[in-house]
């Protein structure tokens, strides 16, 4: 690798920052392969009840396959956004695998999602979630192949669709390109652990209280720990977004997620 870049033979328009982006993350990645136990976010291997795993799994599998195309053509029309494919996806990977204790004696962790589905939508992120969480399940214990659908649908359906969404919404109200970001990054992780809670409080309703007093329960599992997390997610990914504005401009414009307007009349650093 070393020698690959002192000969210059990265593909072109990949910055020196980008690739310093690059050589931390994979770093942090080797650090984080060392497999423990966990019970965290994520819902863990046989869990959940049969029926409900093959549920969510069906329900998820249409998001994939959208996924799927959507990085096909993005590669067709753009091949040299292969390397930023792989940053957001090792961005998703070495974020969600930092598994944070909980006062309740579980788990919590940001997501990464919300980078990838600002610069490549929730169809991409999809994808490269579903592969995220199963490099997780198997090499950290963190999740299961069992409730690889339902992880799915929180982690790499509902979070980078809201992402996204929020994303395009303060880009439409004229807000400042930073805080765009941070909001998707922030909302998207916590609406991720919503969607966790409403699973579980569906496979598992209350005896008093039902459907509703479960949700509430999960909820407040992770609710303590899960909203500094949120904001520091948040906060993380726009320091990340604005080295890409500073180093990738070009690909940015190209992927439509900036303009040179924006970063004259907005700006992106907070």
């Amino acid at each position: 690798m070393t020698l690959l870049y002192r000969e210059g033979r990265f593909p072109a328009g990949v910055s020196v920052m980008y690739k310093k982006i690059l050589f931390i993350t994979g770093l942090l990645a080797v650090f984080l392969l060392y497999p423990s136990d966990a019970y965290a976010m994520h819902i863990m291997e046989g869990f959940l009840p049969p029926l409900w795993c093959l549920l969510w799994g069906g329900i998820t599998l249409p998001f994939l396959v959208a996924g799927m195309l959507a990085i096909k053509k993005t590669v067709k029309r753009h091949p040299e956004m292969k390397m930023l494919l792989g940053l957001v996806g090792a961005f998703a990977f070495v974020l969600s695998a930092l598994k944070i204790p909980s006062v309740t004696g579980s788990c919590s962790h940001p997501t990464g999602v919300g980078l990838g589905a600002v610069l490549f939508g929730p169809a991409t992120m999809s994808v490269l979630g579903f592969i995220v969480l199963i490099f997780q399940a198997l090499l950290l214990a963190h999740g299961g192949i069992s409730t690889l659908g339902a992880n799915t649908f929180s982690m790499a359906v509902v979070g980078p669709l809201a992402a996204y969404l929020i994303y395009r919404l303060c880009v439409k109200l004229g807000t400042p390109l930073w805080l765009g970001v941070f909001l998707a990054a922030a909302l998207g992780d916590l609406l991720t652990y919503v969607t966790t809670s409403f699973q579980l409080a569906l496979a598992f309703p209350a005896e008093a209280g039902g459907f509703t007093a479960s949700l509430v329960k999960f909820m407040g599992i992770f609710a303590v720990t899960q909203l500094p997390l949120a904001i520091s997610e948040g906060l993380l990914t726009v320091v990340i977004f604005n080295l890409l504005t500073v180093h990738n401009k070009q690909e940015l414009e190209e992927l439509s997620v900036i303009s040179r307007r924006d970063l004259t009349s907005k700006g992106a650093g907070a």
